[in-house]
């Protein structure tokens, strides 16, 4: 059997050391501030709802679901003005992340272009 892109990135220790990177991205770096502005002022909830979600998304335990139910992503986003500079703002934090966080090159890239559909996903403006 294939292992899970969870189990090949290396479980819930790796999956909450990226969302801690990715959250660090977003809060310091210049230009990512058209999608941090969308967060609230403290992302601790933020971070672990997308743990959650990423968690049961790679192929791990489904945390998310089990405590919200379905994600409905596009639906639970849609409040937010999201277009093509903060899909790419997005991008940038979670690629930097991936990268910072040692994702293996071939993992990288499979989970780079996953993550890029779901982005484009939640684009409405």
């Amino acid at each position: 059997m294939q292992p899970t892109h969870y189990e090949s990135l290396g479980g819930e220790g790796k999956v909450r050391q990226l969302v801690e990177r990715f959250y660090e991205l977003m809060d310091t770096l210049e230009q990512a501030r058209d999608i941090r502005r969308l967060h609230a002022d403290d992302l601790g909830e933020a971070k672990e709802k997308l743990f959650k979600f990423l968690s049961g998304w790679l192929g791990g335990p489904p945390l998310y679901q089990q405590e919200y139910g379905h994600p409905r992503l596009r639906m639970r986003h849609m409040p937010f003005p999201i277009g093509e500079r903060e899909r790419d703002q997005w991008m940038l934090c979670m690629r930097q992340a991936m990268t910072d966080v040692g994702v293996e090159e071939k993992l990288r890239t499979q989970l780079e272009q996953a993550f890029y559909r779901v982005a484009d996903f939640m684009r409405n403006q």
